[in-house]
């Protein structure tokens, strides 16, 4: 996946980083679906057992066919729904700025972009048994403005990436006091 797909590239940005949220954390989904997926069985071999005349009645079974297909079929798209969520929040950090892509459902997306000499503050909070063995947990970048944060959440190995962003930032910083320095020296020649 190219950064072209979702922003404008700058002509000397590259990408440093794709982050996606840990694999680990997509199970409880996939654990649900599969329960959810066993329901109608159990269902079905329970009213075998109790009922066999519900399943051999020429409206009943008709009915209980379309039931059950409107179940599953419900069911795949909430599986569909939350793995497009999942597969489809990105971070993207290159040598310029933080681009923060947020799937909010099937058709609703929100970009937001960081520049890296504007980040103050680098946290990592790695909280709970599996995010401490797992070793995956959230990256909070934080401004001068209280509206401009990022919250990476549960991305593997936080503190390699918060090192990364610390140094990526310090460099883009001296890059823009240069900038700084020579605008201000033009405005008052």
């Amino acid at each position: 996946m190219h950064l072209s797909h979702f922003v404008r590239q700058k002509s000397y940005e590259h990408v440093e980083h794709m982050l996606r949220r840990h694999p680990i954390t997509f199970i409880p989904t996939v654990l649900l679906f599969v329960v959810l997926m066993l329901v109608p069985v159990a269902v079905y071999i329970m009213t075998d057992s109790l009922f066999p005349e519900l399943l051999s009645g020429s409206v009943s079974f008709p009915i209980l066919v379309l039931f059950g297909s409107f179940y599953y079929l419900s069911i795949y798209l909430f599986f569909y729904a939350h793995f497009v969520d999942y597969y489809l929040d990105l971070w993207i950090i290159t040598n310029d700025r933080v681009i923060d892509i947020d799937q909010r459902g099937l058709f609703n997306r929100v970009i937001t972009e960081l520049d890296l000499f504007r980040i103050q503050d680098v946290t990592t909070v790695v909280k709970g048994f599996f995010p401490t063995v797992f070793k995956y947990g959230n990256i909070i970048l934080t401004t001068a403005s209280s509206t401009n944060s990022i919250i990476i959440e549960n991305v593997p190995h936080p503190d390699t990436v918060r090192h990364e962003l610390i140094v990526l930032a310090e460099t883009d910083r001296k890059y823009h006091v240069g900038d700084m320095k020579k605008l201000n020296a033009t405005l008052d020649s």
